[in-house]
């Protein structure tokens, strides 16, 4: 049976739990969060395309600040992380330096200012395959506190995989 496989998208815009300003305290500069774990043994994506957005504070955003955006993984259903990830979110410490693979950034340069990432690939930071669980952490290196909206900021992914048609 002939046919050509294409690529398809799952749901778009699923919601990446990773509270950015938890009980409105915007994310300190030099902090980080991570996401509560994603469960991929049911969907199998060979890939996921993570997207986020921040909006910076109201002051001391440096002219070259970053925000950071690094995946996690494991292999044994949920209970070995990397560093201090813990799979729920939450802040954490991350290791100097991190053993998170870094799958994107977004310059942040401006105060009061909304930024959107570019969609970044999860299974590119585990050489171009998914694990069966895996989350994204996000790291202010901003000099600046985030917003303390939690509304400002959102996570999402989407998911790909592959179709025989």
């Amino acid at each position: 049976m002939a046919g050509n496989i294409i690529q398809k998208f799952g749901t778009s815009a699923q919601t990446l739990t990773c509270q950015l300003a938890p009980g409105g305290v915007g994310l300190a500069n030099n902090g980080a969060r991570e996401s509560t774990v994603v469960d991929n043994t049911s969907d199998l994506f060979q890939d996921v395309l993570v997207q986020i957005q921040i909006k910076s504070g109201a002051s001391a955003t440096s002219t070259s600040g970053l925000v950071n955006v690094y995946a996690y993984g494991t292999v044994d259903g949920g209970t070995t992380y990397p560093d201090n990830v813990t799979g729920s979110d939450a802040a954490i410490t991350l290791v100097v330096p991190t053993n998170l693979r870094l799958i994107g950034q977004l310059n942040v340069v401006a105060n009061s200012t909304t930024y959107k990432s570019m969609p970044m690939s999860v299974a590119a930071a585990f050489g171009g395959i998914m694990p069966a669980k895996w989350g994204v952490g996000i790291e202010n290196k901003t000099s600046g506190v985030r917003s303390t909206t939690e509304g400002n900021n959102k996570n999402s992914h989407q998911g790909v995989y592959p179709q025989l048609t």
